[in-house]
């Protein structure tokens, strides 16, 4: 069985299904039925979706499944959230956050312990 796509691959517009059937009791209904918002996300964004779902949407564990960094996840989440029709907070991070993104700087030496000292007293 193939997955349901739910953007026209000619035009990008959203698409409308039209028939369902059931292979259960073999009923079948036509119309025009509505995909949910899910459906409309890229293949590459329901992978995404499914990651941070699969992570209970701890970031710290999307960036190690996915082998991207925190900015990356955090980038492709605010994608996801556009994506469906959502604006996100403008807000920068959580001082918990800001707080593991330096620590995180520090660990892949990105950072030096000086810096990361005085980045973490600045909160």
């Amino acid at each position: 069985m193939y997955s349901v796509v739910g953007r026209c691959p000619v035009c990008s517009h959203p698409l409308t299904v039209t028939r369902l059937h059931c292979e259960e009791c073999n009923t079948e209904l036509s119309g025009q039925f509505t995909l949910g918002k899910l459906q409309q996300l890229k293949p590459e964004q329901l992978q995404f979706i499914e990651t941070f779902i699969r992570c209970e949407g701890k970031i710290k564990d999307v960036e190690e499944d996915m082998g991207i960094s925190y900015p990356t996840v955090r980038a492709r989440l605010r994608d996801v959230i556009r994506a469906l029709g959502y604006e996100p907070s403008e807000e920068g991070p959580t001082a918990a956050e800001r707080r593991r993104a330096i620590l995180d700087d520090l660990q892949q030496k990105k950072i030096s312990v000086e810096d990361a000292a005085r980045l973490l007293k600045m909160r």
